[in-house]
């Protein structure tokens, strides 16, 4: 079979929302590319814009059938941009697609996270909300928000449970310890690995096996084992419980911490 990236031609298309989003079409491929590459794709509200509108057209558009979400400058995500939100007083305006633009509802169509570097806090619940990951086997992946107490709740406290053992899930929640793509291959949570730098070329190889198959199908079949899975009232049950965390003090210490590039000093309160 001929490789995705020689079949389909080049179209690159920078977002018109913010740079810190770019897309690109390859056929009926559309990649988008986290590019805060300075802050190792750190996203920021203009990018979870950015992102909600690349979601929005990958749905919208019956020219393209499946979705690539991947890093610039060797990384796929940190995770939330920290230094913004210290930075600003209140929780950050709701997005349609939730978190990052794409963390609460994905497409309808399938997307594929394809993952260099670090891909932690909210770029790991990134790859959790997608249907299938290619991983460089140096890639590393975690949820560090309890070390600055702050809460995972992009669903990656009640997904991956779902998508890997529980105990190795609760393992990664309650340390914030990273951990190499090859770990979660072997649970399943990965579905290729591939040679550092080479994660969006076997994606792309991933997502043409997929392309030989008829489109309405293939947004059916996601959207079927998506809505058997997700429950919405997920959701909300996690919000009273992150509430005290989120108003706390120790949220705030934690977060100037980060900034301050200091230990933070927890009070329990």
């Amino acid at each position: 079979m001929t490789q995705a990236k020689s079949f389909f031609p080049k179209e690159r298309r920078v977002s018109e929302a913010s740079q810190s989003i770019l897309t690109e079409r390859r056929g009926p491929i559309l990649i988008v590319t986290f590019n805060r590459p300075e802050v190792r794709n750190a996203v920021d509200l203009a990018a979870s814009r950015a992102m909600e509108a690349a979601m929005d057209l990958l749905d919208r558009d019956n020219e393209l059938f499946v979705g690539i979400i991947t890093g610039a400058g060797g990384n796929f995500c940190a995770g939330a941009d920290l230094k913004e939100q210290a930075a600003k007083s209140g929780q950050p305006p709701q997005l349609a697609r939730g978190g990052f633009g794409v963390i609460r509802r994905p497409p309808r169509k399938p997307l594929i996270a394809a993952v260099e570097g670090y891909a932690v806090g909210g770029g790991f619940e990134t790859c959790v909300a997608c249907d299938l990951i290619v991983a460089a086997r140096d890639a590393k992946f975690g949820l560090p928000e309890v070390r600055h107490n702050v809460l995972a709740t992009g669903g990656g406290l009640f997904r991956l449970p779902r998508q890997m053992p529980y105990h190795l899930a609760m393992e990664l929640a309650l340390t914030g310890a990273f951990k190499e793509a090859p770990y979660f291959e072997r649970f399943g949570f990965v579905n290729r690995l591939a040679e550092p730098g080479k994660a969006l070329e076997e994606a792309l190889k991933l997502a043409e096996s997929i392309l030989a198959n008829g489109p309405l199908a293939l947004a059916a079949s996601k959207e079927v084992i998506f809505q058997c899975l997700e429950q919405e009232e997920d959701w909300a049950k996690q919000m009273p419980l992150a509430q005290r965390v989120l108003d706390s003090e120790d949220r705030l210490e934690g977060l100037s911490a980060f900034a301050e590039k200091r230990s933070p000093v927890w009070k329990g309160r």
